[in-house]
């Protein structure tokens, strides 16, 4: 259990380590998707749109892609990254940042592989140095005929 904690507590000090960029936070809304896009100068586009929701993808300027999965609620229900930097959890994870960093529901799986699992939040974080993905969500916002899986 502390092993779990320190390599948490390591996460999120390498996150935070990194410059601050904005991102629309899980729970937030569509709006803050495109105010957030200005703030960070980052190129953004509708990626894909189906009945149960819109996924936005923003370009960070080190190659990161963060996908921003909006329901027809207008609730960013799940977010999902790739690339060469880790985004910001603490713009990420919004309001559920303080369930990630104190979890005690935390698997991991050797050095680059972490899962944090509570009721209301699901993080995977998985990678190395240029190679990072992962993908965050809130079970009780996924849109109906939507699960984890479609938050790639």
């Amino acid at each position: 259990m502390k092993h779990h904690k320190t390599t948490v507590k390591l996460l999120m000090a390498a996150a935070m380590a990194l410059p601050t960029l904005a991102f629309a936070s899980l729970g937030g809304t569509v709006s803050s998707v495109q105010a957030d896009q200005v703030k960070m100068k980052a190129t953004m586009h509708v990626a894909s749109k189906s009945a149960q929701y819109t996924v936005h993808e923003i370009e960070m300027t080190s190659g990161t892609l963060v996908r921003e999965y909006v329901g027809t609620n207008g609730k960013v229900f799940g977010v999902a990254w790739s690339g060469p930097t880790m985004p910001d959890f603490r713009q990420v994870l919004g309001s559920y940042f303080d369930t990630f960093t104190q979890s005690s529901n935390v698997t991991k799986n050797g050095h680059t592989h972490m899962m944090v699992r509570e009721s209301n939040l699901v993080v995977h974080s998985a990678g190395h140095m240029r190679a990072f993905h992962g993908n965050a969500y809130d079970p009780s916002l996924l849109p109906e005929g939507v699960t984890s899986n479609h938050i790639l």
